[in-house]
């Protein structure tokens, strides 16, 4: 099912990070958490990667 998911914000594919549960869109720089097993595609609750 995650290959049906892309980011909000480009559009483009989102990649799985299974060491911190993300999924993460390399375009738009932002990673996605993955909590209890159910992807929150929200922008607002999206990470900046440069924030790690």
């Amino acid at each position: 099912m995650l290959e049906a998911l892309v980011c909000p914000l480009t559009q483009d594919v989102l990649h799985y990070d299974a060491e911190a549960q993300e999924l993460v869109s390399g375009k738009a720089r932002l990673a996605f958490p993955i909590r209890n097993g159910i992807p929150v595609m929200l922008l607002d609750e999206a990470r900046r990667l440069d924030d790690r």
